[in-house]
């Protein structure tokens, strides 16, 4: 049966060192994240482990892991954003609409193509 882990990543002279607590003396290292999973698979197998998901779990420091949360946050917020300003473009669009401008009328208020306003306005 396939044993899922988690594989501890943190950067040393250029390399990711991977360690992973469910397997006793599997160490290993990556050049980039995206080899991690391959590279824990290997080894494991190299045990006589059949690995089966990988986590991979960054240990950065303070700053580092600080800078990305603050990302996360920042890009929930922006798409947080994007569905109000979504919502309300539909909304001017069917309002413009129901009051009788002009699709390009309308594309030159929003800011948007005649296209798009035209795609929008059928959403709606």
């Amino acid at each position: 049966m396939a044993k899922d882990v988690t594989a501890r990543v943190t950067r040393s002279d250029g390399w990711w060192a991977v360690s992973v607590d469910e397997i006793p003396g599997l160490f290993t290292q990556a050049r980039r994240l995206d080899q991690v999973v391959d590279m824990v698979r290997e080894a494991g197998s190299l045990l006589g482990v059949d690995v089966g998901a990988v986590e991979v779990a960054p240990i950065l420091d303070s700053d580092s892991q600080r800078m990305l949360e603050e990302l996360e946050a920042a890009r929930k917020e922006a798409e947080e954003k994007q569905r109000i300003s979504s919502g309300l473009t539909r909304e001017v669009i069917r309002r413009f609409r129901d009051e009788g401008l002009t699709l390009r009328d309308i594309a030159s208020l929003v800011g948007l193509s005649q296209q798009r306003v035209a795609v929008l306005s059928k959403d709606v």
